[in-house]
Order: structure tokens, then sequence, then C-alpha cells
């Protein structure tokens, strides 16, 4: 059945927030876009006349599509080749979605996307839904198929979950930009004792290369391990700047709401390191460098301007 101009605006109305949910669902910007993509041939399939609240039939088939996935994407990261990181979104990306609560900025966190991978893969949309989306338990009771008392349950297990695996902490863009402006002079310091000191001292460090990129099979563990790594990332030498084609610049920017530091080359975003900041110090350095996951930052960094960077040359 072909859609009417009027039944086309109707999903294009939806669709910045269908993206939203879908990134948080599944953690990758390319899949949310195919999720919506898929979500939208559905709609143009269905006799949408009969469709009473469009807003509820498209979330409805959008969420059980990326259950369906995230059950055949948990098969397909057992093989996957080292560390597994979310794809971030750079600041002012509309795929990050509202951001007026705390909750709402918490579900998009880089930290929160990953602890979210620990879950079922109904405990992951019941808390996006209503974390994020403020979906009453009736509504996303209707979308899972559930009773309302099994989804406050599983939103229940959910949240202890993500709050076993953080202590949340938000700070604004200036506390942002100092930690990353004190981190990159410990790291570039050439010393490891600046780097302890602004590290808990359970730190860790991930990275991803997705098998592109050589990283870490296993993640640093405690503050010595992790500031002896980043000693390392940050000195100078020609074998990284062949393994790379060059010697990245460095930038300060947010990235899912939490600092982060963003490595550019030839105008080509390389990397994405998110910085997780606790009251007691940064506790998690996650380092995206997968080049099939920074496709979208580096279309959103071409699209801003970002001044001076602040190292010339990482590498």
């Amino acid at each position: 059945m072909a859609l009417t101009v009027h039944d086309v605006d109707r999903f294009e109305a939806s669709r910045s927030r269908l993206e939203a949910i879908a990134y948080r669902l599944l953690g990758s910007a390319s899949e949310a876009e195919d999720a919506v993509q898929e979500t939208f041939l559905r709609w143009q399939a269905a006799d949408v006349d009969r469709v009473e609240v469009p807003e509820a039939w498209l979330t409805k088939v959008l969420t059980n599509l990326c259950l369906n996935q995230l059950t055949s994407a948990r098969a397909r990261r057992e093989t996957y080749v080292g560390q597994w990181l979310p794809e971030p979104l750079l600041a002012g990306d509309p795929m990050l979605g509202p951001a007026d609560t705390a909750e709402q900025r918490e579900s998009v966190s880089y930290a929160v996307l990953a602890l979210l991978e620990r879950l079922s893969p109904n405990e992951r949309a019941v808390y996006v839904l209503r974390e994020a989306f403020d979906y009453p338990h009736r509504e996303i009771a209707a979308i899972l198929g559930l009773t309302e008392a099994a989804s406050q349950q599983i939103l229940h297990r959910a949240k202890k979950h993500v709050a076993e695996g953080r202590a949340r902490t938000e700070i604004d863009e200036a506390a942002a930009r100092r930690i990353i402006d004190e981190f990159l002079a410990a790291a570039t310091s050439g010393r490891t004792e600046p780097l302890v000191r602004l590290l808990t001292q359970d730190a860790v460090a991930i990275g991803d290369g997705g098998g592109k990129v050589p990283a870490r099979a296993r993640a640093f563990e405690g503050a010595l391990a992790v500031a002896t790594f980043l000693r390392g990332l940050f000195k100078p030498s020609k074998a990284k700047r062949d393994l790379v084609g060059g010697s990245p610049e460095v930038y300060a920017t947010t990235a899912n709401g939490e600092p982060a530091v963003v490595a550019v080359l030839d105008g080509r975003v390389i990397g994405v390191m998110c910085l997780e900041i606790t009251p007691e110090g940064i506790a998690a350095f996650r380092n995206q460098v997968n080049p099939d996951k920074l496709d979208r930052a580096t279309r959103r960094w071409a699209a801003a301007d970002h001044g001076a960077p602040l190292l010339d040359a990482a590498f």
C-alpha cells in the first residue's frame, strides 16, 4: 500500500526519537539507522489508516526489531576480535536523544552503554524505555508482551546491575575540559606518577579495534598498569606514525555526554577515548579505534568547528 505524504510525515516526526531508542538498545549508530529504516518499511506495508497511535505502533515495531538484533548480536560478539565497545556519538549528535534529566543523560553515557551489554535484551529494553524516554510501565508491558508487574521487576533488576557497575557523577563542560587538560598534561609528561594521581586505584583502560586496528584483547586494570599504558600511548614514535599514516591532532570534546579525547588525522576521526569520571578520579578509559565505528563521528566532526587542537602531534 502506497503511503501518502501525510503518512510519511507522521513517520518522519518520530524518526529522531526512534533512532535515539535504537541507538541505546543496540549501542551502534549504523545498526540503529538500519533498524529505523526497517521500521519504515513495516510502516509502509501496514494499513496505517487503522493505526490509532502511530508513535506507540512504531515504538513497538522498532523495539522488537532491536530485541531480535540483540539476540543475534550476542552470538556475533562471542566471535568479535578483542573487546567490544559501543559506537561513540560526539557532542550535538541528534541520535543522543533527550538530555533533560539525569536519567536521560546517564542512559546514553558511554559507561552505561557498556554496562547495558551485561543485561538481557528485555532488561535493556525496559531500562531504556523507562529511564531514557519515560514510558509508563503500562506501555512498556504492551510493547514487550509483559505484565506491568513484570516490567517493574525487570526495571528494578536492570537498575541494580547498572548501579553496581558505576558511581554516577555529572560534570559540566568546563569541568570536563579541565579534566582533559590535566589528563593530557600528565599523559605527555613522560612520567607515570602524574597519571597515577589522576586515576582511581581500580581504574581500567579498554580498547576496541575490532581486529582492524591493534588493541589489547584484555583490559588494563589498576592505576599503575593503566598509567603505564597511557604514558606509552602518548609517547611519540615512528612506529605509531607509520601505523596510522601520520601524526594525528588531539582535541577535547564530549562523547555520549562524557569527557572525551578525539584523535583526528587529515579530517578523519581515528580514535575516540571516553573518560569515566568519579569523585575519586578517572575510573575508566574506553578507547574506540575500530574504523567501522567511527564513520559517523567523522561526519559529525567535519560539520562542526573545534578550534585549535590541544596536541598538534599526538604520536
